[in-house]
């Protein structure tokens, strides 16, 4: 009998379309030899990750659903570890408790709200408080009051270096 399954992976954020392409294909290659079957493969998109992993900021997720027997678990960890350790930064496997296929998939950075569209956002529901003031957000330069402020404090910095360094 085969089981519902599904493999959550993180991939490098380089990875490119062939490569993308060369996953399904042996992934799906997998499946079919176990006599098992691909329901879905997405990718989820570009997301900044909480922290480094394998010194990348940042990962590629892809959700793939299938049935198969339990049997290929094991091929398929090896799979992962083995094949594909220079691709795939982590991989979760889990089995599917019910057989609805509905999930509500956060946004990607590639489909994150620009600046305006959080503008918009914040004064339709009413948090202009929120808003950058004094143009921030576009890179507002400094005045030559605000330069002299910074150059004097950089120098006072250096200063207090020095004489812990002496």
């Amino acid at each position: 009998m085969n089981n519902r399954y599904e493999v959550l992976m993180l991939t490098v954020p380089e990875i490119t379309q062939d490569e993308t392409k060369q996953l399904e294909t042996d992934f799906d290659r997998l499946i079919d030899k176990s006599k098992g079957s691909i329901l879905s493969f997405e990718r989820w998109g570009k997301f900044k990750l909480m922290y480094p992993i394998r010194g990348n900021a940042y990962g590629i997720y892809f959700l793939v659903r299938f049935e198969s027997p339990t049997s290929v678990l094991k091929e398929l960890h090896d799979f992962f570890v083995i094949k594909l350790h220079s691709i795939v930064m982590r991989h979760l496997i889990s089995q599917m408790k019910d057989d609805s296929l509905v999930y509500q998939r956060p946004k990607s950075l590639e489909e994150a709200p620009t600046s305006r569209d959080m503008d918009a956002f914040l004064k339709e529901n009413k948090m202009e408080g929120l808003l950058p003031s004094g143009g921030e957000r576009e890179g507002k330069k400094r005045g030559p009051e605000e330069s002299r402020k910074k150059e004097s404090a950089r120098e006072q910095d250096e200063k207090e270096i020095k004489s812990t360094e002496q």
